[in-house]
């Protein structure tokens, strides 16, 4: 027969039970939104501002039937949750919520059973300490518990997410100077940064980092001439180069170019032809570099192929889901162009030449013109910098 404790040690043993239960469990609340980071990860990147960039998007489902309004939502330092390292409240807020079936939500008000995805670009200072874990804390207006038919104030904690890895270094995807990085990152507006896609069962944001590439002429134009011929912008042509060592693991060639000025008929673009002739290259390591909407039978590599860095692997063009010649480049974590997260990377070396006005370019609605405007008498060397929305830099 088992001996029995003694009453003191009964005693001790229940104070330190619950000493524990009062230290480790945080109080329960009912959290009729939910909260999840879309990745695990985030990865942190130098931008050309000097700051460090941290882009990722959370997935909010409001599972109750009371329609519920986000009010606020605030990053958080994961090891100290007291330290608030940004807030979205407002516009603000509004500006980076998207409809699960993608385009902005037109308020912050979810409805029952309904999904939204909230995009996230955090800057630090690149002095800053990261953190090795992020949370948010909710602030809105929801169902309460069972039996609560009214929305009622709600405030919780939820979707953390760590922050960890290096960027990969590459070198430059394209030689020459007065390459502009369109539809750059990381404004949650940006066409690329706000373009998540439903592809093989989940939602990618392949095109987190991506950047459209296209070349300002000596006189500053990105096209002289006729707007609606190929040949008259600068960059058309263009050698497109392999970023590092790798593996050709797919391409396509056979597309004829777009007319410039107008998108294709959306009825027209598939997962197919979206993104034109292109290559993707195995970098190694679980990391893809992808170049989109090369010119027909101007890619010149092949499946299977080995590449070196600065190898060309073709030539700039305009097909696929596009209004003008531009090379299109990101880096991914797997060999589908759209079915996969897209990576964060730096250019280990470039001279950093300007940037285009941001007001300019809202108020065009075509690419003529001149655009030269913020380019600087003297441009400045960058070493393991990412280059950010409608940089101008020379290769």
């Amino acid at each position: 027969m088992p001996a029995m404790p003694k009453p003191t040690s009964l005693l001790r043993t229940v104070l330190l039970l619950a000493l524990v239960a009062s230290t480790s469990l945080a109080k329960d609340v009912f959290s009729p939104v939910v909260v999840s980071a879309l990745t695990s990860s985030a990865m942190p990147v130098l931008g050309t501002d000097g700051k460090q960039h941290i882009v990722y998007e959370l997935v909010i489902t409001n599972t109750n039937a009371t329609p519920a309004t986000i009010n606020k939502i605030s990053v958080l330092d994961g090891s100290d949750p007291s330290k608030v390292l940004a807030s979205f409240e407002g516009p603000d807020l509004l500006k980076r919520l998207r409809m699960a079936i993608g385009g902005p939500a037109k308020s912050a008000v979810i409805d029952q059973s309904t999904t939204r995805l909230f995009l996230i670009d955090l800057s630090l200072p690149a002095d800053a300490p990261i953190p090795s874990r992020l949370m948010h804390h909710l602030d809105l207006l929801a169902g309460g518990g069972p039996g609560h038919a009214s929305a009622v104030p709600a405030n919780y904690d939820a979707a953390p997410i760590s922050i960890s890895g290096t960027p990969r270094v590459i070198g430059p995807p394209l030689k020459g100077q007065h390459w502009v990085a369109v539809n750059g990152c990381c404004a949650p507006g940006g066409v690329h940064r706000g373009t998540g896609l439903p592809v093989n069962g989940g939602i990618y944001y392949a095109q987190r980092f991506a950047i459209d590439w296209m070349q300002l002429d000596k006189e500053g134009r990105f096209v002289h001439g006729d707007s609606a011929d190929v040949h008259n912008y600068t960059c058309y042509g263009a050698d497109i180069l392999a970023v590092a060592d790798g593996t050709v693991v797919a391409t396509q060639s056979d597309l004829e170019d777009q007319k410039p000025g107008v998108l294709p008929d959306p009825k027209t673009i598939t997962i197919d032809n979206i993104d034109g002739n292109h290559v993707i290259l195995d970098l190694g390591g679980g990391v893809y570099a992808f170049y989109a909407h090369m010119q027909k039978d101007g890619v010149l590599v092949h499946q299977g192929d080995h590449v070196k860095r600065g190898q060309v692997l073709g030539k700039l063009g305009n097909t696929g889901n596009t209004s003008a010649p531009h090379l299109h480049f990101q880096l991914m974590d797997g060999p589908s162009a759209l079915g996969a997260q897209g990576l964060p990377y730096v250019v280990d070396s470039f001279l950093f030449a300007g940037e285009v006005s941001q007001a300019q370019f809202d108020a065009a609605s075509t690419l003529d013109g001149e655009w030269s405007h913020g380019l600087l008498p003297n441009p400045s060397p960058r070493t393991k910098e990412f280059p950010l929305d409608l940089n101008i830099v020379n290769f």
